[in-house]
């Protein structure tokens, strides 16, 4: 006796759906619900539904997690591929897949499925192709035939105005880093097992490390094509198929290809030498550099207004930190002036990877003008540091249950003869007083990070200065009880 059930990777009832449903919301004769079970079935084959986090974006698979019984992300319309990408970034044991329609993946999304794939991301893509926009309303794609006629080409789709259907396996397969692209079927039940190899095939690839796998799937929307089911199956075959070929396009790659790629390129461990003696110079100064280890988080907000070295400051640190073998991120924020306007920058600095590059409670702000202690004073941490421009700020922090120090750092970089390197005193400063970046790293990295080299030897001083002052100005200690920020 054959028993057929519910896959273990489907919820047994879809309670997101409605308390006890156990249908889906698909239209009779859609081909979503066909491709869920296929995924769902090889899921389950592979043990790996624990492990398995699925992206779904808007369109058609959007309440893809109604039904999956796995992790589940929703994402903005078109960015499932970037949403993966972070995923696999923090999660190197997962089974990602993105879940793409062809108005979301091949219109909208563009710009994410072609850089994701060409970083050939260890990740599994599944784009279910039916030629229209099918949860709005029927509205072309950039799929849509010649001659096909939608919501919005009433008339049939012309090429001279719309253009021509794009065929993402052939953009896909144009790349060199994705090892599978393949086209398959719905159309009917040998073409369904074809496809059910397919999305097999391509989880598989992702388990064993392979790499970008992508899956194109032409399915059938009946509803749309004002077709019924049967119809609509036939009019696959004899339409789109011509249209979009059913084949293999590649099919490369050895199990743990990404793998050996990415202990290649691991950036938790040492910076490799290379490109430490880029960095830092020779070879000879490389070998005195200790890592950095017990380093908590340093989350520094550097803030100022344009042209005062805000960006630049940031990026110094951010060089200083990589060059001592720690994870860094780099955030700017700024208006459209190129002089005069706000500007802040973002550095996070960790020995472990960073999810996220948003600096919201910094343990560390250095304030080079005064609307920018205003602004952010009051989300340092308590306990956290403010490194303060007195020379252009007229008070001390308001709040007592931080340590700061106030530096005239402007006046500092003129006395030496380069104004413009104020952010240098300051970024010294919070070193001298942090421990880190070390202040001899500092020095080093300084003549690699600045393209003007007549400007080496001041802004070196300026860290010599920065160094004395903090040396003879003791960093005012944060009191037991807090005072409210003005």
């Amino acid at each position: 006796m054959i028993k057929h059930k519910k896959p273990d990777a489907f919820y047994d009832t879809f309670e997101r759906k409605g308390a006890g449903q156990q249908t889906t919301h698909y239209c009779p004769g859609c081909g979503h619900g066909t491709v869920h079970k296929m995924i769902a079935e090889a899921i389950d084959e592979f043990g790996v539904r624990d492990r398995t986090i699925f992206c779904s974006p808007v369109g058609c698979s959007v309440f893809a997690y109604y039904y999956f019984d796995t992790g589940n992300i929703q994402c903005a319309h078109g960015r499932a591929p970037a949403v993966a990408t972070g995923m696999r970034r923090v999660h190197d044991d997962a089974v990602i897949i993105s879940y793409q329609g062809d108005g979301d993946l091949a219109g909208i999304g563009t710009a994410e499925i072609i850089h994701a794939a060409n970083r050939g991301e260890n990740i599994t893509v599944f784009f279910v192709n039916n030629a229209i926009y099918g949860m709005t309303g029927g509205q072309m794609a950039p799929t849509t035939l010649i001659g096909q006629q939608t919501l919005t080409t009433p008339t049939g789709r012309s090429a001279a105005t719309d253009g021509n259907p794009i065929g993402m396996c052939e953009l896909m397969s144009a790349l060199s880093a994705p090892v599978y692209v393949e086209r398959v079927s719905l159309g009917d039940g040998n073409r369904v097992l074809k496809a059910r190899r397919a999305v097999r095939k391509a989880l598989k690839n992702q388990i064993d490390g392979v790499g970008f796998s992508f899956v194109e799937i032409l399915s059938p929307c009946p509803i749309n094509w004002k077709l019924t089911p049967m119809d609509a199956r036939k009019w696959l075959i004899e339409n789109l198929e011509p249209a979009f070929p059913v084949k293999s396009f590649r099919d490369t790659g050895t199990p743990g290809a990404v793998a050996t790629a990415r202990a290649a390129r691991d950036p938790s461990g040492p910076i490799p030498d290379d490109e430490m003696v880029r960095l830092l110079g020779s070879q000879s100064e490389i070998e005195t550099i200790d890592r950095v280890t017990g380093l908590p988080e340093q989350r520094v907000k550097v803030a100022g207004f344009g042209g005062q070295g805000v960006l630049s400051a940031g990026i110094l640190l951010a060089n200083c930190a990589i060059s001592e073998g720690l994870h860094a991120t780099w955030l700017p924020s700024y208006g459209p002036e190129m002089r005069g306007g706000t500007a802040n920058a973002s550095v996070i600095v960790s020995e472990e990877s960073i999810g996220s590059p948003l600096v919201d409670e910094p343990t560390t702000l250095i304030a080079l003008n005064g609307p920018s202690i205003d602004a952010f004073e009051g989300s340092v941490v308590p306990g956290g540091l403010i490194v303060a421009n007195s020379s252009l700020i007229d008070r001390e922090p308001a709040r007592s249950d931080v340590r700061y120090c106030m530096i005239p750092a402007s006046k500092i970089a003129q006395d030496i003869g380069f104004q413009g390197a104020a952010n240098v005193v300051l970024l010294a400063a919070y070193a001298a007083i942090e421990g880190f970046p070390a202040i001899d790293i500092l020095r080093r990295v300084i003549p690699h990070a600045l393209k003007k080299k007549n400007l080496v030897d001041l802004n070196l001083q300026m860290v010599d200065a920065a160094v004395e002052f903090v040396a003879e100005h003791p960093v005012a200690a944060p009191s037991a009880a807090p005072l409210p920020v003005r």
